[in-house]
């Protein structure tokens, strides 16, 4: 297929990548998924424990834990369905989700009781065979919260430990709910509520505590990860990932160690290095695997201007679970300078390397290179390129640092690089085969312009980048960088790639594999496929016309095996622009979860087609030069949400498709956050009464172009 074009602002992720929850109908208080039906019979206890996710290939029929065991391999063991009949699965059954905004939970399956988070950070419980539903909890995140989540109203999963479901919330809760029934058990404030964090990552349980990070680094915060116990939610300990202004201390002896890599007053925009997703633990060795992001503001040369590796951005951290003491490090972008988080997702495994049993992790971060570290030590075993990249010419064997190109150096001169913020892999799970000794990387090559403002004065309240947004956008208008997505077998021993098959679009989802043989992905475009896991040959597809970007899993109900996987698109895509190789181009962005098992033949959802006529916007009144200051604001507080030069991904609202009621009611939206209740949030702090000319103007004269185009005569 051909790459798409697209200007994209990615991370603003994952990044990390981007988004307010603006203008969408499934937001807070119009959610269509019933209210908290608390105490429903059906539900399964939830009765796990760390002997038993440790000992989870004993009972493949669940999925007991984000990544299926504490290794994240996303391996099933289940092999009723197989190459040879995979082509008689069907669809079981369907839930309506009631959002049209980025579903990307895992869903956890006990005994029978499916657990899945949905946007807003509202949980639903379900009968896994059925798709009955058990329970729901709401949260009741507020939509002024919109304003500081990086990348759509998403979260990730939930939790499963001893009865209890956990959950974190978009506002920095740690909530947990019974598991029978979805009442609340006790919350906890995990963050600053006066500062702009967000939570989006699944909690993992380990030895009894609950462990969540949190998410906001382009806001200005500092990062961390935080242990509490299960039983009653009081904090055991709490690991910052960057150190805090020297003069007051240091709260841990690693933050004095990481402090001698900084320069400058960094701790004044934060700093950074938020936990943000990826997990994994090793209870033999009884280590705890945190991966870290990127640092705040992205660009090292106003964040520390000295120089300095900045620890502990980009890094992945071996912490004791007891008492979140540090064990070893690895940074993979010391110094970060382009938001390559390695949030990314993390297996562990044992392979055979230079003739013996090595203990692996292994990484596919942001920056491109695939890693393979020795889990014990911290170790580098190996590092090559799996995406395309021109920011390094490789990983230095010897130090385990990549060897950054003078292409790299966007300090005097606008850069166009390789991997972008989207990078080479984003948050999307990958999976690993004990069978065939591959991964499967849900892989992406995403270019951006990096362009270095020449003044930085940090925003406590917007993005803050330290990039002249203005430029980087108009250069992606000008010279759209290639966007291309595709599913990847990479070898990991070799560190090559074994196959590969191309997506029409650049945002996928995650992967499963299974002891079938088999490869699962669901793809932007709608499809979820299956693949030979050691050819990658298709040997089943079904239209879904939702995209997909959550993980799938399988489980068994009934005696029958279950493939399931929960639609909706968009996270960190959401700050990107229209993108026509999406099936939500083509229909509402419907969320759903599909069950899937061999021989069921429930008919598909039908999509709600989607209606792309531009409306005859109203007459411009602004000036010319208002329309200027019109653009920066827009790239400063609204692209982020609503797309590059006011062309929407479509996940929320396209403001070029704006009816003349939301035209004329403008200044209340804007100002006095009269669509809050719908996720739009009040910017009445940040704009004046005087800059709505120019905001207004900007994207009607956006809104007149695409108007015009559309009935412009035929050739």
């Amino acid at each position: 297929m051909p790459h798409a074009r697209l200007v994209l602002i990615g991370s603003l992720l994952a990044v990390s990548v981007a988004a307010s929850a603006c203008g969408d109908s499934s937001a807070p208080e119009s959610a269509s998924v019933p209210p908290s039906t608390a105490g429903a019979a059906g539900a399964s206890g939830g009765d796990v424990d760390g002997a038993r996710i440790a000992a989870a290939d004993r009972e493949p029929g669940n999925w007991l834990s984000h990544g299926r065991t504490y290794s994240e391999q996303r391996f099933s063991p289940l092999d009723a369905v197989n190459r040879e009949n995979v082509s008689g699965l069907g669809l079981a059954w369907s839930v309506d989700l009631g959002t049209t905004r980025g579903v990307e939970a895992t869903p956890i399956v006990v005994d029978g009781t499916m657990y899945v988070s949905l946007t807003w950070s509202r949980v639903l419980a379900l009968d896994a065979a059925t798709g009955e539903r058990l329970w729901s909890y709401d949260p009741k995140v507020a939509g002024q919260w919109a304003r500081n989540m990086c990348c759509d109203a998403v979260n990730r999963g939930v939790a499963v430990w001893k009865g209890s479901v956990f959950v974190g919330t978009l506002d920095g809760r740690l909530v947990s709910l019974d598991a029978r029934t979805g009442t609340l058990n006790w919350e906890v404030q995990t963050t600053d509520p006066a500062l702009p964090y967000a939570i989006t990552g699944a909690p993992r349980v380990v030895k009894g505590k609950v462990v969540i990070g949190n998410g906001g680094a382009e806001r200005g915060v500092r990062g961390y990860v935080t242990a509490y116990d299960a039983d009653s939610g009081e904090q055991a300990w709490r690991f910052y990932t960057v150190p805090g202004d020297p003069s007051k201390g240091f709260e841990h002896p690693e933050m004095e160690v990481a402090a001698a890599t900084w320069t400058g007053e960094w701790w004044k925009v934060g700093g950074g290095g938020t936990a943000w997703d990826a997990m994994a633990y090793d209870p033999d060795l009884d280590l705890l695997y945190i991966g870290t992001g990127n640092g705040a503001p992205w660009t090292r040369y106003e964040r520390s201007p000295g120089g300095g590796d900045n620890l502990y951005l980009c890094a992945i951290l071996a912490l004791r679970p007891d008492t979140g003491e540090l064990v070893w490090h690895y940074q993979t972008t010391p110094g970060d300078n382009w938001d390559y988080t390695s949030v990314q997702h993390m297996i562990l495994a044992d392979v055979q390397i230079g003739g013996r049993e090595r203990k692996v992790l292994m990484q596919a971060p942001k920056n491109g290179f695939f890693y393979v570290l020795d889990r014990a030590t911290g170790e580098l075993i190996s590092a090559e390129p799996y995406a395309v990249m021109n920011w390094a010419s490789g990983v230095d064997p010897a130090t385990g640092r990549p060897v950054e190109t003078d292409h790299s150096d966007y300090s005097e001169e606008d850069r166009l690089m390789l991997p972008g913020p989207y990078g080479g892999h984003n948050w999307h799970p990958m999976s690993f085969s004990p069978r065939t000794g591959l991964v499967y990387i849900p892989a992406l090559d995403a270019g951006f312009w990096y362009t270095r403002a020449e003044k930085f004065e940090f925003q406590p309240e917007a993005w803050n980048l330290a990039l002249d947004m203005d430029q980087t956008i108009a250069l992606g208008e000008e010279h759209p960088p290639d966007a291309s997505g595709h599913l990847l077998a990479w070898d990991p021993v070799a560190q090559k790639p074994a196959w590969r098959v191309k997506h029409r679009g650049f945002w996928n989802g995650g992967v499963l594999s299974t002891a079938g043989g088999l490869v699962f992905q669901g793809t932007g475009d709608g499809r979820f496929a299956a693949y030979d896991a050691a050819t990658g040959a298709a040997l089943w597809e079904v239209q879904s016309t939702t995209g997909i970007m959550a993980g799938p899993v399988s489980y068994l109900a009934g005696g029958d095996q279950y493939v399931a996987v929960a639609a909706g698109f968009g996270g960190g895509v959401i700050a990107s622009t229209r993108n026509e190789d999406a099936i939500i181009t083509q229909y509402l962005n419907e969320g759903r979860v599909l069950a899937f098992k061999l021989g069921a033949s429930a008919a598909m959802p039908k999509g709600t087609p989607r209606d792309n006529t531009v409306p005859a916007p109203p007459a411009q009144t602004a000036t010319a030069e208002q329309i200027g200051q019109g653009r920066t604001l827009y790239n400063r507080h609204c692209f982020v949400c609503h797309g590059t030069s006011v062309a929407s991904s479509l996940v929320v609202p396209d403001l070029r498709y704006a009816s003349p009621e939301t035209h004329a009611e403008f200044p209340e939206i804007v100002l006095g956050g009269t669509r809050v209740a719908k996720g739009m949030p009040s910017f009445g702090d940040l704009l004046r009464v005087e800059d709505l000319a120019g905001l207004h103007g900007y994207i009607v004269d956006k809104a007149h172009k695409a108007w015009q185009e559309q009935n412009q005569p035929s050739d």
